[in-house]
């Protein structure tokens, strides 16, 4: 065998695992299809999209509050190209620093289009059309998903886009539609709408981010709607028609009532697939389940014992953070080591302004359960690190066992939550109790005092902090 274990794809989950691997003293190779490594997260996802999260915001503080602190602008104007050469500049630092890290752990780098030849070899395609054939032990899958679609809404990635076409646009929409209001619609709506974009969001659902805690999407939409954005929800979208200049939307809603938008871009947001094309699996005796994806066992081993998959390609969430702890996870796995993944524990967030994060189950989830549980909230508005910052929007929801004290779902929203949630993961993951976080000093005046309160609330007990 040529290597102890290949990884197909670059992404956080193949990196992480071909450095975890590494260092466990494996012989290890990685191969990615694109010639900047980092996977969708660093080039066309998580840190593009943050890059341009953060100038819009920018941009829009300067714009609307900068004068309340006293700082007068004179003829603003928005250069939204340098913004875009922002972004790439970022990227193009991060991407470096995993071909750094590749090198610094003497991990051999083949780009190219990785196929399966058989359970052990893989085949290398380089753009240029040459091949080779390449041997391992054991071989990890990361190669993470694409854009969904449905056939209503073909994307052309002119008028009708995905995320990754939103985040190089030539110009700010003067009307952005966005269908879906779920995690990646709400955070590029976010973007354009900040920039002075018409923002119109068309949702199958009965709210925004659906799939988190019911309160955290009602109190998105709010601060959503300071923006200017309007929402569809309830609709179903029939059709997508690109006009040339302009693309029209058409929906119905749940009573059968039509409805008809007519924007510049249309930004499909309905979700993302695994990407498992062209891998070849039935050569290594894989394949794919209705959706797509690869099944695994708790160690992460496909049907073939010595192949693995993590991240998108597999079950749960499509998270980047996910991905990497299970790259780690199956690298010592390999080595022979016993670790563990608690999936509970694994946040989620929306890098919206205000952000939303979340770890834990959901009210919704714990009814269901018929679990018995107690609530404690606080809001932002009586937070005196918020009202100094002018970021008075969001809560912070903590629910507790109602017997045992024990919290079991910490969701947020507000300024830097997406930080601050790490608190509430290390709080659960040792089992602690509200009453537990509630007697912690936390330094006056933070935004963290929040969790603390909302714990204090959760246990009965009055917030100290109004």
């Amino acid at each position: 065998m040529d290597f102890d274990v290949i990884v197909i794809g670059s992404g956080p989950g193949g990196y992480i695992a071909a450095i975890r691997c590494a260092q466990l003293g494996m012989k290890t190779a990685i191969i990615e299809k694109y010639s900047a490594l980092g996977g969708t997260c660093l080039n066309v996802g998580c840190i593009p999209s943050k890059a341009l999260l953060d100038s819009s915001e920018h941009y829009y503080n300067a714009a609307h509050s900068f004068a309340q602190h006293g700082i007068a602008i004179k003829d603003m104007q928005l250069d939204f190209g340098q913004m875009i050469k922002r972004k790439e500049e970022v990227v193009g630092q991060m991407t470096k620093g995993v071909e750094f890290l590749m090198n610094k752990n003497k991990i051999t780098t083949y780009i190219g289009f990785g196929s399966f030849v058989d359970k052990n070899t893989v085949k290398v395609k380089s753009n240029d059309g040459q091949e080779q054939q390449i041997s391992a032990k054991n071989i990890i899958i990361a190669t993470g998903s694409k854009p969904s679609s449905f056939p209503s809404m073909p994307i052309d990635k002119k008028r009708v886009i995905s995320s990754t076409e939103a985040l190089k646009l030539p110009e700010v929409p003067k009307h952005l539609i966005v269908i879906g209001a779920g995690v990646i619609g709400a955070e590029l709506g976010s973007v354009y709408a900040r920039l002075g974009a018409k923002v119109s969001f068309v949702e199958f659902a009965a709210s925004m981010i659906p799939t988190m805690d019911s309160t955290m999407g009602k109190e998105l939409q709010k601060s959503m709607r300071k923006l200017g954005a309007d929402f569809y929800f309830s609709h179903k979208v029939t059709s997508v028609e690109n006009k040339g200049d302009s693309v029209v939307v058409r929906a119905e809603n749940n009573k059968g009532g039509l409805l008809e938008l007519e924007g510049d871009y249309c930004l499909v947001s309905v979700g993302r697939r695994p990407y498992t094309d062209g891998l070849e699996l039935e050569k290594a005796g894989l394949k794919t389940d209705e959706r797509g994806r690869i099944a695994v066992n708790d160690h992460l081993q496909t049907e073939v014992s010595n192949i693995y998959a993590i991240g998108d390609v597999i079950r749960g969430a499509m998270l980047a953070h996910k991905a990497e702890e299970e790259g780690v996870f199956v690298a010592e796995t390999i080595a022979g080591q016993h670790p563990h993944i608690n999936y509970l524990l694994i946040p989620g967030v929306v890098y919206t302004w205000p952000e939303v994060a979340a770890v834990g189950y959901t009210e919704e989830e714990l009814k269901t359960n018929g679990t018995p549980y107690k609530a404690g909230t606080f809001p932002f508005k009586a937070l005196g690190r918020a009202r100094a910052s002018m970021d008075t929007d969001g809560l912070v929801k903590v629910l507790a066992h109602a017997e045992t004290d024990e919290i079991l779902g910490v969701h947020m929203i507000g300024a830097r939550v997406a930080d601050m949630i790490a608190e509430a993961v290390v709080a659960m993951e040792f089992r602690a109790a509200a009453e537990d976080v509630g007697i912690m000093s936390h330094a006056h005046p933070t935004y963290t005092e929040a969790f603390k309160e909302a714990c204090l609330a959760a246990t009965g007990n009055r917030a100290l902090n109004i």
